[in-house]
C-alpha cells in the first residue's frame, strides 16, 4: 500500500527523497501547480515578500547531499531558494512523484488501519499511512485588540512589496524577523514608520568578523563548549557589535540570549538609529484612524501590518488525530505521533538555525521507521518506547520563553543529535 505525503515544499521534497531512496511506495499531494511551498512567491498562498532572503546562511540551510550553487550569496534570496528546491526535485526525480492541483480537505484514519483522504474535488484516496509536510506558516495569527480601525489592515503574509507603503503612515506590529524586515522597508518608503514591540528581544546582525553570524555561532558548538560558556561569549560579542537595544528606543530584553527565536537583522537598528523607524510599545486600543499605545501616546495611522506569526494547525486533521485534544499537535520530537505508527509531521519545528537540514534528518527518521515496520526488530520497539516516554528536552539546556510562539522551538544541534540517535536505533534493529 502507498504512503501519502501532503505538501511539496521543502519538507515534502525532503520526505519524498528519503522515501524514494528507501524504496517505500508513496505519492505526494500538492494543491499548487509546482513545488516550492511558501518559497514560491508567485503562488496565491505564499507569504513570501519580494525582498525576502533566508536568515540562515547557505551551508547551514542546504540539504546535506545537495549543495547550493557556489555563486549563491551567503544569504540566498527567495528566488534563489525556490530555484534550489526545483533543482533538488529534478535531481532526485521527485516531480513524477507529485500529484499537482490536489487539495486535501479531510484525512480520516479508518478502523481498518488505512487512511482515507478526501480532496477538494470530492475524490477520495486510500493510503497505508500519512506524512504531513504542509508547513506551519499558512494560517495567520491576528491579535485581538480593543476598538476599531478605519484604515487598512494587513497580515505580514499578505505583504508583498513597498508599493502599499508609499505616502502612508505605517505601523508594523511585531518585531520578529518578518516584522523587522517590513519595518525597515516602511522606513524607506512610507511617510512615517512605527514598529510596535511588545517585549524586549536580542537583535542579531547577519555578519560578524566578515562571516555569517550563524557560522560564527557554530564554532562554539564544534568545540563542544557548554552552554554556560557559549551564552556569555555570544552575549559579549552581541554587546560589542550592536550595543544595548534600549539605546534605540526598544525595550530591554526580558530573557537571556538564546531563550527566544533569533531575530537576525542588520538593518532594523540602523533604521531606528537614523529615525526612519520609531519604536513604540504594545498597542492598547484602535481609535478609528488613530492607534493608542500602552505608554499613553497616540499616533495617526493609515496602515497596520500585523507581523504576528501563524497558528500551527492542519485543518484537514481533527483534534483527536493530533493527540492533544485541540488544534495543537503533541508529537514526539514534533515528528512522531505518540501512539500511531502511520502518522508523522515533517517540518513542524522552529529551529535556531537552518530548518531544511533538520527536515532531511526528520525525513530520514520517518523512512527508517517505516522500513523497520516492514522488517521488524528491536530497534523499532525501542523507538516506540521513546515515543511513549516523557517529552525530551529539545532546547539543549536552553529554557525558551514561555509563549505559544516557542512551543515548537528547538536548538538545532541537540535536536539533530536526537534524530540521529533515532535513525541509528532503527538501523541497528
Amino acid at each position: 500500500m502507498t504512503w501519502c505525503v501532503v505538501g511539496a515544499g521543502a519538507a515534502g521534497l525532503a520526505t519524498a527523497r528519503q522515501l524514494k531512496a528507501a524504496a517505500i511506495p508513496f505519492e505526494v499531494i500538492e494543491r499548487e501547480q509546482d513545488v516550492g511551498g511558501l518559497w514560491n512567491a508567485s503562488l496565491p498562498h505564499s507569504p513570501v515578500y519580494h525582498s525576502a532572503h533566508l536568515i540562515s546562511s547557505k551551508p547551514l540551510t542546504e540539504f546535506p547531499d545537495f549543495p547550493m550553487p557556489r555563486e549563491y550569496p551567503d544569504y540566498p534570496s527567495h528566488v534563489q531558494a525556490l530555484a534550489y528546491l526545483k533543482s533538488y526535485a529534478e535531481a532526485f526525480g521527485l516531480y513524477q512523484c507529485v500529484r499537482f492541483g490536489r487539495s486535501v480537505e479531510r484525512a480520516e484514519r479508518k478502523a481498518s488501519g488505512e487512511w482515507e483522504l478526501t480532496f477538494a474535488d470530492g475524490d477520495t484516496g486510500s493510503y497505508s499511512g500519512l506524512i504531513v509536510a504542509a508547513g506551519i506558516h499558512w494560517v495567520a495569527n491576528l491579535p485581538q485588540i480593543a476598538g476599531t480601525f478605519e484604515g487598512e489592515i494587513l497580515h505580514s503574509s499578505r505583504y508583498k512589496s513597498p508599493d502599499v507603503l508609499r505616502s502612508r503612515r505605517v505601523l508594523v506590529v511585531g518585531a520578529g524577523n518578518s516584522g523587522c524586515d517590513i519595518a525597515v522597508e516602511a522606513g524607506q518608503h512610507a511617510e512615517r514608520a512605527f514598529l510596535s514591540v511588545r517585549r524586549g528581544y536580542h537583535y542579531i546582525p547577519k555578519f560578524a568578523f566578515g562571516l555569517p553570524i550563524d557560522q560564527v555561532g557554530e564554532v562554539g558548538l564544534r568545540l563542544h563548549l557548554p552552554l554556560s560558556i557559549r551564552r556569555p561569549l555570544n552575549q559579549l560579542l552581541l554587546r560589542v557589535l550592536v550595543g544595548r537595544p534600549e539605546r534605540f528606543g526598544l525595550p530591554r530584553p526580558d530573557h537571556r540570549l538564546l531563550e527566544s527565536h533569533p531575530i537576525v537583522n542588520s538593518q532594523i537598528l540602523h533604521s531606528l538609529g537614523h529615525g526612519a523607524v520609531q519604536a513604540k510599545p504594545d498597542v492598547e486600543e484602535l481609535r478609528g484612524r488613530e492607534v493608542r499605545f500602552k505608554d499613553g501616546t497616540t499616533e495617526p495611522i493609515d496602515l497596520i501590518i500585523y507581523a504576528t506569526g501563524y497558528r500551527v494547525c492542519f485543518p484537514f486533521l481533527g483534534p483527536r488525530v493530533l493527540g492533544n485534544g485541540d488544534e495543537r499537535p503533541s508529537f514526539y520530537l514534533h515528528l512522531f505521533h505518540p501512539a500511531w505508527d502511520d502518522l508523522f509531521i515533517v517540518g513542524m519545528i522552529q529551529p535556531d538555525s537552518g530548518v531544511w537540514r533538520l527536515m532531511d534528518l526528520q525525513a530520514k527518521a520517518v523512512a527508517r521507521y517505516i522500513a523497520a515496520m516492514r522488517s521488524g526488530g528491536t530497534g523499532l520497539e525501542q523507538v516506540r518506547s521513546m515515543k511513549r516516554g516523557p517529552a525530551p528536552d529539545l532546547g539543549g539546556g536552553i529554557r525558551y520563553v514561555a509563549s505559544d510562539r516557542h512551543r515548537l522551538e528547538v536548538e538545532h544541534s541537540s535536536y539533530a543529535r536526537r534524530l540521529r540517535k533515532v535513525i541509528r536505533t532503527l538501523e541497528a534493529g
